[in-house]
C-alpha cells in the first residue's frame, strides 16, 4: 500500500487536536471505576474470594484504560498542554505501575523503529529472523524459545515487565528517565505501604496480583498482536518507508464494542502509528471517515493465528513457526 505523505499527512492532521471535556470525562470514566473496582475486590474477600477473582476481570479491563491514557500523554496527545500531560502521564504511570518518563523514551523509539529489521530490541517484543535464529548458539536458541512461548511471554513475562523490569534502569539512562522511575517507585512504595498497613499483605496480594496477571497479559497481547500478524511488513532500514511500516507494518485489530472501549481504541493501531498525535478517542472517527484507512481487519479469531509466529523469514516475507526451521534447513542443503 503507497501513497503520497501530503495526503494522508493532511487526513490525519484533522483529528490531532485534543478536546479537554472528552479527556476529563475519559479519565472520570476510567479511574474512578478502577478505584472502586478495587476497593470492591477488597469487600468481597469476605464473601469468597472466587468473587474477588471475578471482579479482577472488569477492574482489569479499567486498568488498561487507564494504561491508555498514560500512552496518550506520552504522546502529547492527551491534552493540548505539556504540564497537564506529565502530570496525568505520572499519576496513570502510577497506577499503572509504569515511570512516565522512562516508558515515553522506549516507547518514541518503539515508533521511530516499528518495521525496521536493522533497529529492533528497543520498546517492542524482540522477533529474530529464520536465519539469525538458525546460526545462534543453543544457549540462545533455548531462550529465545521460552521467551517467545505463549505461556511465558503473556503471563509470567508480561508481568515481570511491568511489575520488576519497570522498577529499574538501564547503564546510560538520562537523569529525566531515571528520576521519574525513582518517583513512580517511591510513590508505589508509599502506597503499598499504606494498604498492606491497612489490610495486610495477604489481602493486598490477593487483590493486586489477578489485576496485574489479567491487566499485564491483555496488555502484551495487544502489543504483540499489534505487530505479530499475518501479512505484516519488516524490511531493512535502507528499504523502510514510514508510511508502510504504519499502514502494513501495524494490524487493525477490530474488536466487539465493549472490549474496544476498554481499550481505548488501541486497535486501530496502523492509524495511531501513522500520527501518535491524535486522541485515542479520536482514532475511530479518523477510521469512519477516510477509506484510504480500511485496511484488512484482524478479528480475533485470526489474531489466534499469532500464537504460532516466532520468527520473520525474510525469504518468504512473512512470520513463520517453529515448524518451518525443518523446511528451511532441508532449502539449504539441498
Amino acid at each position: 500500500m503507497t501513497d503520497t505523505p501530503v495526503r494522508w499527512q493532511s487526513l490525519v492532521a484533522q483529528y490531532q487536536s485534543p478536546e479537554v471535556r472528552r479527556s476529563l470525562w475519559q479519565l472520570a470514566n476510567s479511574i474512578f471505576p478502577f478505584l472502586l473496582m478495587w476497593y470492591a475486590m477488597y469487600r468481597s474477600l469476605e464473601v469468597g474470594y472466587w468473587l474477588t477473582l471475578l471482579l479482577a476481570i472488569p477492574a482489569a479491563g479499567f486498568m488498561t484504560r487507564t494504561f491508555i491514557i498514560f500512552h496518550d500523554c506520552g504522546h502529547g496527545s492527551f491534552f493540548k498542554s505539556n504540564k497537564a500531560n506529565e502530570i496525568t502521564g505520572y499519576i496513570t504511570g502510577i497506577l499503572t505501575w509504569t515511570p512516565y518518563y522512562f516508558w515515553r523514551h522506549d516507547h518514541a523509539i518503539h515508533h521511530a523503529t516499528a518495521a525496521d529489521l536493522d533497529r529492533r530490541g528497543k520498546g517492542d517484543v524482540y522477533t529474530m529472523t529464520v536465519a539469525e535464529y538458525i546460526s545462534a548458539p543453543w544457549w540462545k536458541r533455548t531462550g529465545y524459545r521460552i521467551f517467545r512461548n505463549p505461556l511465558v511471554l503473556f503471563t509470567v513475562g508480561a508481568m515481570f515487565v511491568f511489575m520488576v523490569a519497570h522498577r529499574f534502569w538501564l547503564p546510560g539512562t538520562a537523569a529525566r528517565e531515571r528520576n521519574s522511575v525513582i518517583i513512580t517507585d517511591l510513590a508505589l512504595a508509599l502506597i503499598i505501604a499504606t494498604l498492606t498497613g491497612l489490610m495486610g499483605w495477604s489481602k493486598f496480594l490477593m487483590i493486586q496480583l489477578p489485576i496485574m496477571f489479567f491487566t499485564t497479559s491483555v496488555g502484551v497481547w495487544l502489543f504483540y498482536v499489534q505487530h505479530n500478524f499475518d501479512r505484516t511488513y519488516w524490511v531493512h532500514h535502507d528499504q523502510w518507508d514510514f508510511f508502510k511500516a504504519g499502514m502494513n507494518g501495524s494490524s487493525f485489530y477490530k474488536l466487539p464494542r465493549l472490549l474496544q472501549w476498554y481499550t481505548g481504541n488501541i486497535g486501530f493501531h496502523h492509524i495511531h502509528h501513522l500520527s501518535p498525535k491524535i486522541p485515542n478517542y479520536k482514532l475511530p472517527e479518523c477510521y469512519r471517515d477516510n477509506e484510504l484507512f480500511h485496511v484488512r481487519p484482524l478479528t480475533i479469531s485470526l489474531s489466534l493465528k499469532s500464537l504460532g509466529y516466532r520468527l520473520w523469514d525474510e525469504e518468504q516475507k512473512m512470520l513463520v513457526g517453529f515448524r518451518e526451521l525443518k523446511k528451511y534447513r532441508q532449502m539449504k542443503t539441498t
